[in-house]
């Protein structure tokens, strides 16, 4: 039984942008919106769109990625043919290789490819935010008699030297790539979403497959392309959010409680689809204040919430204020805390009379690249003890002590790292 098309998910990337989040889960792993993951939008859009058949290729910290996706239940792939299969790297007879390159993961896949004999291969990243029916892109493949199509994304000319651009002739066709040009000659800038007829993409893998970091944008593309495949781009305009980095994680998740939101999680015809615990339901107390919040199943609020995104089971107690902040999944706020632009991974403490997010900023003396916004990121599983003072731009990941903060104080641009992080 033939499928006609199958999706390849790339979701083994460390996602070293988001820091001390990262440390012990892969980027798709992260919690988005309260409840969601970020792996669980390209699954629902397959979905959606009438994909009934995903490999997902995990290698970074693949453990809590490869239990929340389980046999695919929560988005209706748990099929006897076709579903959701979990793609990791295996030792072979010759060698044992990881996952080199983006194209060089699915080179390794070939045979799970073969076994559904597709005409076409959709090729997506697993942390990206956005919804997308790729049936449309399929058609538009279809109709262009395409071997590859591209989906790309206007962005302002202004930005678009920081992607890989595309500039296509009137017909869409694909006649130059440009890498983060200097001045770039067109705004269309690559999703890294794919759709290849399978025959020709099996050919370009095997061919190219002995060089090393085998990738679709650096290598695989630009081969098509010289070869005189039929390259077209897909324009895409709906919402797309690249959560690569800190500041554009808590961005995308502060959109989300926008009055009239972006993005919209709520929309009937486009179920965006999660792995759900069965908890209690939420208690908010006769006390508390919550305005413009999204708060999971089992949380229990007693302080001031405003503009916040709180995920399932967090605990905040009374006297607690938090502003513009992300408090995943099984937190605790102990009394008379405050929290300001702060984002606390799962299951992290923060102690008594705490005050986070304070002063002014100051550049980062652990990670200028990863840590350049006024956020204080709190790692999974920390423990921040009672009265301290805490700056912006801050990394925490461990137990801390109050030892670890001399004068009660972390200044700004400080950390504390305990543990293997990164």
């Amino acid at each position: 039984m033939k499928k006609e098309m199958i999706a390849m998910l790339l979701a083994g990337g460390q996602g070293s942008r988001l820091g001390v989040l990262t440390a012990e889960v892969a980027k798709p792993a992260v919690s988005f919106g309260g409840k969601y993951r970020i792996i669980d939008f390209p699954l629902s859009n397959c979905i959606n769109s009438g994909v009934d058949t995903v490999g997902v290729l995990t290698q970074y910290q693949p453990l809590r990625l490869n239990t929340h996706i389980g046999i695919g239940i929560p988005w209706d792939l748990d099929r006897n043919y076709g579903g959701v299969t979990i793609l990791s790297p295996y030792e072979q007879s010759q060698n044992s290789d990881w996952y080199t390159g983006t194209a060089n993961a699915i080179y390794q896949n070939i045979r799970y490819i073969d076994s559904y004999n597709p005409e076409y291969v959709l090729i997506l990243g697993g942390d990206h935010i956005y919804k997308m029916d790729y049936e449309v892109m399929l058609d538009f493949h279809k109709s262009n008699n395409a071997d590859v199509t591209m989906a790309a994304m206007p962005v302002p000319l202004e930005e678009a030297s920081r992607f890989g651009i595309l500039i296509t002739d009137e017909t869409g066709r694909i006649v130059d790539f440009e890498e983060k040009p200097k001045n770039p000659r067109s705004n269309l800038a690559s999703m890294g979403i794919y759709i290849f007829n399978w025959s020709v993409l099996r050919e370009a893998l095997l061919t190219n497959k002995e060089i090393p970091h085998l990738d679709f944008g650096m290598h695989v593309i630009p081969y098509c392309h010289q070869r005189g495949d039929r390259v077209f781009c897909y324009e895409y305009n709906g919402y797309w959010k690249d959560v690569g980095t800190l500041g554009s994680y808590w961005e995308a998740n502060m959109e989300l409680i926008d009055i009239v939101p972006v993005f919209n999680l709520y929309e009937d015809y486009w179920k965006i689809y999660t792995k759900s615990d069965t908890l209690p339901a939420q208690y908010i107390s006769a006390d508390a204040v919550t305005e413009r919040c999204i708060i999971g199943d089992g949380a229990e609020i007693y302080g001031k919430l405003y503009n916040c995104v709180v995920g399932p089971g967090v605990v905040v107690e009374e006297g607690v204020e938090i502003h513009d902040s992300i408090i995943m999944e099984g937190c605790v706020i102990k009394k008379g805390s405050s929290l300001n632009k702060t984002i606390l991974a799962g299951n992290s403490v923060v102690g008594e009379n705490c005050k986070i997010g304070v002063g002014e900023y100051a550049e980062s003396l652990y990670n200028k690249k990863v840590y350049c916004f006024d956020l204080v990121t709190v790692a999974e599983g920390s423990v921040i003890p009672d009265n301290v003072t805490i700056g912006k731009n801050v990394a925490i990941s461990g137990v801390t002590t109050p030892e670890d903060y001399p004068d009660g104080k972390l200044v700004s641009g400080g950390y504390i790292i305990k543990g293997g992080e990164e």
